[in-house]
Parts: C-alpha cells; sequence; structure tokens
C-alpha cells in the first residue's frame, strides 16, 4: 500500500453499535438537542443546548459523530454524503457496492469536483432484502478513492 493509500485507509471513519447505557452522557444530550432541533422548526441551537444541560461547544463538537440505530429502517431512506477522489469508475465502484447490498439509488447528486475531489450526496432506499446497512456502508467505505462518508439522515 502506497503512502497516500495508507494516509486516505487511517482517515476513514470506523462505525460501533454501542447500547445506549455505554455512551457518555454528553452524546446522549447531543441526541437529544438534534431531536429537538428537527421537532420543532424555529428552537434555536442555543435554545436546545439550555434545555438538555450542554454547552454549545459540546453539541459542536459531537454532533456530527452521533446518530441513533433504528432497528426498523427497512423499508426507509438513508441519505449520506461522500467526498471521492475525481477519478473515473469510482462512483460506478459506488452504485455497484449499493447493487450487492440491495439497497435502491432513489438521489444521486454530484457537485463539480473541486480540487481533485468530488461531493456526491446519494439517498437510497433500503429494502427488506438489503443486507446490513453497517455492512454496506463499510464497503462503501473501503473502495479506493473514497475519502470521507458521512450518514446525513435517516427517516
Amino acid at each position: 500500500m502506497n503512502k497516500k493509500a495508507k494516509a486516505e485507509s487511517e482517515r476513514k471513519e470506523k462505525y460501533y453499535i454501542v447500547k445506549k447505557a455505554a455512551l457518555p452522557e454528553v452524546l446522549l444530550k447531543v441526541v437529544e438537542v438534534n431531536k429537538i432541533l428537527e421537532r420543532s422548526g424555529n428552537a434555536t441551537i442555543q435554545d436546545a443546548v439550555e434545555k438538555v444541560g450542554i454547552s454549545r461547544s459540546s453539541y459542536y463538537k459531537y454532533k456530527d459523530d452521533i446518530v441513533p440505530f433504528h432497528d426498523n429502517a427497512r423499508g426507509k431512506t438513508i441519505t449520506f454524503m461522500l467526498q471521492m477522489a475525481d477519478e473515473p469508475g469510482i462512483l460506478s465502484l459506488v452504485l455497484n457496492e449499493v447493487a450487492k447490498n440491495g439497497a435502491n439509488v432513489l438521489t444521486i447528486n454530484q457537485s463539480i469536483p473541486i480540487n481533485g475531489s468530488a461531493p456526491v450526496t446519494m439517498s437510497l432506499e433500503i429494502l427488506p432484502t438489503t443486507v446490513d446497512i453497517m455492512v454496506m456502508i463499510e464497503a462503501i467505505e473501503a473502495i479506493e478513492g473514497i475519502r470521507s462518508l458521512k450518514i446525513l439522515a435517516r427517516e
């Protein structure tokens, strides 16, 4: 593995399923802040963090790092954003992985690549035949040229 590929590999995030009881309280409160913000269209981040009792800096530190896992994800939609190298065939490899894992592509939005990096947002329908979502996510992250993957939403 060359130096560049090794550095990319080390930057890729790993996902874990952890019981709620094992999580630090601050992470659970970040989830609560996100719920408040989703439910109330006019709540500010300041209002929400005050309500649950954490600082804004704690919220901002962890807001993108914790997302509730739903066992009933089948028949639902998952939306994620990829940053990938601007090289031919990488998006095709991602789509092949999605198909191989039994999910259905609903939308793909690829922006113009900047500085050799192409941002792609993708929404997938999770079908009864879809394998475990995290297995699919990890397989996509393992594709050479995928720089990052962030789950934006599960509905």
